[in-house]
């Protein structure tokens, strides 16, 4: 598959389903301590990285350029050390929340999330950060955050036990392919399943079968 930026009408709309779907599923979520396909974190645990990433985009795109994330792709250091370093940041500000029902961590979720959306026509084209040498844009992070929004919907859904499958598979595809450089991209012929298995994720994950298989995202 050719790298490519994705079409940024379907970038937006895609950012906006992934975060609706997050709030569906969410609002269905009657047990906070299920187990996820994220291998170490639980549905409220899910949450409050939600709240952390759309926190976090809202600080890189103020940043921009020169944002803590861009900074740390600028050391051009190896995939498994990039993985490493955003998985340490996870688990620290996870630790420090404060002690939020699910439900309250998915509202702080959506708020940052829309000011994020609201914010970015303006900031569309701005640098985002620059690794090994190619520039990816304020839009460009969009896609990827779009990505996770509809990743992250699947998981939830997969944990309440009913499934989840975005409208526009193909724009994730190439929004992974584009803004996700440092992550491998899987072959397979269905795009939806092919981000899932880019991800860590396994489809046959379930409640009753939680395969555990490694989480990139």
């Amino acid at each position: 598959m050719d790298r490519r930026p994705p079409d940024g009408d379907r970038v937006l709309e895609s950012y906006r389903a992934g975060v609706a779907a997050i709030r569906w599923f969410a609002a269905r979520c009657t047990d906070w301590d299920a187990l996820t396909p994220c291998p170490e974190w639980l549905a409220v645990d899910l949450a409050g990285h939600l709240r952390c990433v759309a926190e976090n985009n809202l600080e890189y795109l103020q940043d921009a350029p020169d944002s803590r994330l861009a900074k740390l792709f600028a050391q051009d250091t190896a995939t498994a050390v990039l993985i490493r370093q955003q998985a340490r940041q996870n688990a620290a500000e996870l630790a420090v929340l404060p002690p939020e029902s699910g439900r309250e961590r998915i509202m702080s979720f959506t708020v940052s999330a829309d000011a994020y959306l609201d914010l970015i026509p303006d900031f569309w084209n701005r640098t985002h950060l620059i690794y090994r040498g190619t520039k990816y844009t304020v839009g460009d992070h969009t896609g990827s955050a779009s990505v996770e929004w509809h990743l992250h919907a699947w998981d939830l859904a997969r944990a309440i036990g009913e499934d989840y499958r975005p409208a526009d598979p193909e724009v994730l595809l190439t929004a992974w392919a584009w803004g996700v450089p440092h992550l491998p991209l899987c072959g397979e012929d269905d795009p939806w399943i092919r981000v899932l298995r880019s991800s860590g994720r396994s489809q046959e994950w379930t409640r009753e079968n939680p395969v555990r298989a490694r989480r990139r995202r």
